[in-house]
């Protein structure tokens, strides 16, 4: 039961801060090749998608029918959001480490007080979490990184 909770929440990790900050990625190139004049072909939105498929998931091999997922994805026609998805769930990360590893229950509620009053990053401080830091960022991927090592030390042992 252990193992499987914690590849739930590593899937979460991989479909929602990996997949999702590829998503931007892959728009925010799309519209800079609107911009320089390039084409935007299916064979150019699929190349591009290859692409980064590829820099993120250097050990999968590409198919001609992954290399079109991009088109069944209905974010990329609402621009500019996917991001939020990867800093939401990493802002997530950050205040459940917090309250569980260093009393930031407190933080937490004065958080939830704030009831969408202030900008979000604004209130996201409030429970200890700067997104205009790369800090939580990075401190989600090391949470990331000690929670795979606990599933491989668990599917060894």
């Amino acid at each position: 039961a252990q193992q499987a909770l914690i590849g739930r929440l590593l899937e979460g990790f991989r479909t929602t801060v990996f997949r999702q900050t590829l998503f931007a990625e892959f728009e925010m190139r799309a519209h800079a090749m609107y911009e320089q004049g390039t084409p935007l072909t299916a064979s150019s939105m699929n190349a591009l998608y290859r692409e980064l498929n590829q820099t993120y998931y250097p050990a999968c091999e590409g198919t001609p029918v992954s290399d079109c997922e991009w088109a069944r994805i209905p974010h990329f026609y609402r621009a500019f959001y996917v991001y939020q998805y990867a800093t939401g769930f990493c802002s997530a990360v950050a205040i459940a480490d917090r309250i569980l590893n260093h009393g930031g229950a407190s933080e937490y509620l004065r958080f939830l007080s704030t009831g969408g009053s202030m900008y979000p990053i604004d209130e996201l401080k409030i429970a200890g979490v700067d997104l205009t830091s790369p800090q939580p960022i990075a401190d989600a991927l090391h949470i990331f990184d000690e929670t795979l090592r606990e599933l491989e030390a668990l599917l060894q042992g």
